[in-house]
């Protein structure tokens, strides 16, 4: 992904709840890193969600924190609220898993989308079902997340 967005001249910001960061601080392990990361939101609460990124009260209400609909505004709100090229967002839940949980622990949603010609664009979302300890999940969810915004910059 570093590589594809230098290379482009691209910039990526994170919309990070389950990895609070982990993402960023993947991609600024590489010598270079501020060609490539705008930056990036730590929106664990829904709280956060709502107010630095424009999720709506309702979509998480509607949905919950952890689903389709909230991490594609987050993806969407990670753009508008940045001056970056691509944007991945992750939720999820890492675990232990707690009686009465809507999805199972390893349960993680992730979602790119990019901004061409002044257009903001969901390229992709997929959930995404990670077994191992809570430590796993959260590295596993980097990778994918990597993974994901790699792809999107095929639509470039």
């Amino acid at each position: 992904m570093f590589a594809a967005l230098r290379s482009r001249a691209l910039t990526l910001v994170t919309a990070e709840s389950l990895t609070a960061g982990g993402i960023a601080h993947a991609v600024t392990s590489i010598p270079g890193s501020s060609a490539v990361l705008w930056g990036g939101f730590i929106v664990y609460s829904n709280e956060a969600k709502t107010a630095l990124l424009g999720v709506p009260r309702e979509t998480i209400e509607k949905y919950g924190a952890v689903s389709r609909e909230t991490v594609s505004s987050m993806a969407l709100g990670a753009l508008a609220g940045s001056g970056a090229d691509v944007a991945v967002a992750v939720t999820g839940f890492a675990g232990p898993a707690v009686p009465g949980d809507a999805l199972p622990a390893g349960s993680v949603w992730i979602a790119a989308a990019y901004r061409k010609n002044g257009e903001n664009t969901l390229a992709e979302v997929r959930l995404h079902r990670f077994t191992g300890s809570r430590a796993s999940v959260r590295s596993k969810t980097i990778g994918a997340a990597c993974s994901l915004a790699n792809h999107c910059l095929d639509r470039f």
